[in-house]
């Protein structure tokens, strides 16, 4: 038996619970079985699987997730796949971790777009909408953002390009380019641009923490009235008003 990463969740919450457990299986030698690993690799994010298996199994979550990395010995397997790790305290370790010199590096390597870290004035939008439209922060936000920053060149990226806040935003600005990549490649070319507008959501966290060299903005939100954990309170990011 093998301590394994599910599937639950789009793909921000699949990478965050992975390295949320790869930094467990690192500690503590385990080998794990990783949902979207080489998709996750592109990134430049290795999880880690080691080699040791066991017979119980122990679940993970937020709850116990530092009792369970700081305590010493672990001799069971994991279960992770009830839980998504999205706690202030957890995204902030997992943020820290992904800034550490080694992982930075790794990650600047790895991403096509590298030539543009530190070397633009660009303004990158993720608009996340779909399911979850109804959460979105508004036309207002995005527009009262956009004002407060001085940029060259603006990008959008969102999973609705129909949407009535994206044809909105591009009436009002109609040299915005609407890129169009695969998720990996938003990430990185999202997390190269000098200023980013965050939405809601997993993937617009991720982004965020990618970004080494950026100005982030995130919309001010409610942490129990909202579908994921307390994910954007990060030290130097911008918390807007929405209204």
């Amino acid at each position: 038996m093998t301590s394994t990463t599910g599937s639950n969740g789009r793909l921000g919450n699949q990478i965050i619970r992975n390295l949320a457990v790869s930094l467990i299986a690192e500690k503590y030698n385990l080998n794990v079985n990783y949902y979207n690993k080489e998709l996750i690799n592109k990134l430049g994010i290795d999880l880690f699987s080691g080699t040791n298996t066991y017979k119980n199994i122990q679940y993970l979550n937020d709850d116990n997730y530092f009792s369970l990395y700081n305590c010493g010995t672990l001799d069971y397997n994991l279960n992770p796949n009830h839980s998504y790790f999205q706690t202030k305290d957890i995204s902030n370790f997992l943020y820290n971790y992904l800034h550490t010199d080694k992982i930075k590096s790794n990650i600047i390597e790895k991403n096509p777009f590298c030539q543009r870290y530190n070397a633009n004035n660009d303004l990158f939008i993720h608009i996340r909408l779909t399911d979850v439209s109804h959460f979105n922060p508004g036309i207002n936000y995005y527009l009262n953002v956009i004002k407060s920053i001085s940029f060259d060149n603006l990008y959008i990226s969102t999973d609705e390009k129909t949407h009535n806040i994206v044809k909105k935003l591009i009436t009002i600005y109609p040299n915005a380019n609407l890129i169009d990549y695969d998720e990996i490649k938003t990430i990185q070319f999202a997390s190269t641009c000098k200023n980013i507008i965050l939405s809601h959501g997993s993937f617009s966290a991720l982004i965020g923490y990618l970004s080494f060299y950026s100005n982030i903005y995130y919309p001010e939100y409610e942490s129990k009235k909202i579908w994921y954990g307390d994910m954007f309170s990060i030290e130097n990011w911008n918390k807007m008003k929405i209204n």
